[in-house]
């Protein structure tokens, strides 16, 4: 590299910081890289920046889970290291025989649990409807109209009770 290159990269660092770098590219074709720590202009040191460019998306389209996990950890320094293609492929896999041993053991235990039911091993849930709340006053009983009673033509100060009292039974 001649004289004039390196004054001019280091005066770039100085002033810029240094360029970013490419890190690898996934299965999907995103792009990782990172910047190294480095010192500002002013002497103040920055830490280690890691990102992804994301195939056909904006920064403001970016959701959880759209890239493979491990990347993402890598990219949030849970880890140091980027992940490999064999790793990830591994782990992937790993995620999907779980998924199916899961699928398979919820199989079997409700074989197990309609087998219990018919033989009377276990008493069924009851599927009961209830509506309002324990703490409300009308709970377990009719729930009270929300239709008038009576309109202003016959309303009287002081006459009105609540239904079910005894003096409005009598009238």
């Amino acid at each position: 590299m001649s004289r004039k290159k390196k004054a001019l990269r280091a005066l770039r660092l100085r002033l810029v910081g240094p360029a970013k770098e490419l890190v690898k590219k996934d299965q999907f074709g995103n792009k990782y890289y990172r910047v190294p720590k480095h010192e500002s202009r002013a002497g103040q040191i920055i830490p280690e920046r890691r990102f992804v460019e994301a195939v056909n998306r904006e920064a403001h389209q970016y959701q959880i889970g759209d890239f493979p996990v491990e990347w993402e950890a890598w990219i949030r320094k849970k880890r140091e290291d980027p992940p490999t293609i064999e790793e990830i492929l591994r782990n992937e896999n790993y995620r999907e025989e779980m998924k199916q041993k899961v699928k398979d053991v919820s199989e079997k235990d409700k074989l197990l649990q309609a087998k219990e039911y018919e033989e009377g091993l276990v008493a069924e849930p009851s599927h009961t409807q209830v509506k309002g709340h324990a703490s409300a006053p009308y709970y377990g009983k009719k729930e009270p109209s929300q239709d008038p009673t009576s309109t202003a033509n016959t309303f009287q100060p002081g006459a009105w009770m609540p239904p079910g009292s005894g003096s409005s039974q009598k009238k």
